[in-house]
């Protein structure tokens, strides 16, 4: 009879020993599992960078106010100003709610815009509401070519309808 080496006679890990291998493995894996999370979590930085979609709101509330004001100067204009005017209303609304599902809020409240008790401006005319019109279809189109996903899409749906107002409404 031949002797049998013996590396095949006996196991060369006991069971004890593969026992504390995957123990350590399973530890070692859920540490750095944990440290990766902790060290990739930047949710503190987001969340306290304003919402980027805040400037696009604004330019749609004002949009919308100097619309309405500029049919004091243009009353022969009243119909195209009040679609504008009516239109960015809905363009603020859609952003708002954006914002609001984006922050996890559950109700829409959003704020007013803010008004002065001091001497009430003078309305705008037709090229002012205009200019601020192309302002407001270019800063849209620029932040939905940086954003992805709905957030693109609404503001380049967005973009698209202040240029048409500007072209069809407001030549």
């Amino acid at each position: 009879m031949c002797p049998v080496p013996a590396a095949l006679t006996r196991p060369a890990l006991s069971r004890r020993g593969a026992f504390r291998m995957f123990g350590a493995a399973a530890l070692g894996l859920t540490a750095l599992g944990a440290s990766a999370g902790c060290a990739g979590s930047d949710s503190d930085d987001a969340a306290r960078e304003p919402d980027p979609l805040l400037v696009p709101l604004a330019a749609a509330r004002r949009d919308a106010t100097d619309a309405a004001a500029a049919v004091a100067l243009a009353p022969d204009r009243a119909g195209a100003l009040a679609v504008v005017a009516q239109e960015r209303t809905a363009h603020a609304d859609a952003l708002s709610a954006e914002i609001d599902r984006a922050a996890g809020a559950t109700t829409t409240a959003t704020a007013a815009p803010s008004t002065s008790a001091a001497s009430p401006a003078a309305p705008p005319t037709v090229d002012v509401v205009r200019a601020g019109l192309a302002d407001s279809q270019r800063g849209a189109a620029d932040l939905a070519r940086r954003l992805d996903g709905y957030r693109a899409g609404l503001l380049g749906s967005i973009s698209a309808a202040v240029a048409a107002q500007q072209a069809v409404l407001l030549p």
